[in-house]
């Protein structure tokens, strides 16, 4: 995907200024640590409602950014990507096999970074029937070069009672963690809350953003309800919103929770709702990543400060 002028502007931008904005911590893809010097302070978890499993708040989704195939030199910025993920404390990874070679580049970036016991892997199943979903889920080990996977999705819902059926089963015997359901779309909503309230699950992974903010309504509360961990995908509104914010200045008062830009003002926005575990942006550059692990330390806007940035995005 070629990139937008926002994009340039975006990058030019954090390249400038990053190292003077993010704290040691945000930078250690740039500058590495004495020894001796006291720990960096790491990103902000969240328990696993389903275990009390903390998980690091920020990840990584890789739909359209981790689909280079098998080109080593477009695979260099996303270990770049990855290591300042895992620099920072992170550790989520989020990807489908219908995210074209994505599956496969991650695992390969994975093994180049040597990422493996750091990550929390996370894919999903996108087919019909039992034995297609088994035959597809095997390949999903195969191209992430996992011999388990902490979490395994159905995905957009299809054929879901047979698919969960199965990830039952494997997570009955170890070959996953987690199990759980997707959609990307709030006309899908209601279909989601029925499964939500008919079956035990340890995820959902739904579209919230400042201005999409219709999970907030049923599936939020839903899941703080019922015990049910939530990653969010498309925390920019899809990627359109932070081109509607190009050239407008960062609010002074994002400063009240630590935000320099835009993006880390957005991802606080979706992190501050209490039934949110984790965000999951998507990218494929370093100093995107660097801009976005940010928004993983530090406090959330309260109430008053998530109506202030609802009202600048409307």
């Amino acid at each position: 995907m070629r990139p937008t002028s926002a994009d340039a502007r975006r990058r030019r931008f954090l390249l400038a200024a990053g190292s003077a904005l993010l704290p040691l911590s945000v930078t250690s893809g740039l500058a590495q640590t004495p020894a001796s010097a006291a720990p960096l302070p790491r990103m902000n978890t969240r328990p696993i409602p389903s275990t009390g499993e903390a998980l690091p708040v920020v990840g990584c989704g890789t739909w359209r950014t981790f689909d280079v195939g098998d080109n080593h030199q477009a695979q260099a910025p996303l270990a770049e990507v990855l290591s300042i993920l895992f620099d920072n404390g992170g550790s989520v990874i989020d990807s489908s096999p219908m995210y074209g070679s994505s599956e496969a580049v991650a695992g390969a970036v994975l093994t180049r970074v040597g990422g493996h016991g750091r990550a929390f892997v996370a894919t999903k199943v996108w087919t019909e029937g039992r034995e297609a979903g088994i035959a597809q889920m095997e390949e999903s080990m195969r191209r992430l070069q996992q011999p388990r996977i902490d979490l395994m999705q159905i995905h957009n819902l299809l054929d879901w009672r047979t698919q969960l059926a199965t990830l039952r089963e494997w997570k009955a015997q170890g070959r996953i963690r987690y199990l759980g359901i997707t959609h990307y779309t709030s006309s899908a909503f209601a279909d989601v809350e029925a499964v939500m309230r008919s079956e035990t699950l340890d995820f959902i992974q739904i579209n919230y953003a400042a201005d999409d903010r219709v999970a907030e309504e049923r599936l939020l509360p839903l899941a703080r309800e019922r015990g049910i961990g939530v990653i969010v995908n498309q925390p920019f509104g899809g990627g359109g919103l932070l081109g509607k914010l190009k050239g407008q200045p960062v609010p002074e008062w994002s400063k009240e929770v630590g935000c320099t830009t835009w993006a880390q003002l957005l991802l606080k926005f979706v992190l501050a709702h209490p039934a949110v575990t984790c965000v999951i942006p998507g990218t494929g550059r370093p100093e995107y990543m660097r801009d976005n692990v940010r928004a993983g330390f530090g406090s959330y806007p309260d109430q008053s400060i998530g109506q202030r940035i609802a009202s600048a995005v409307g």
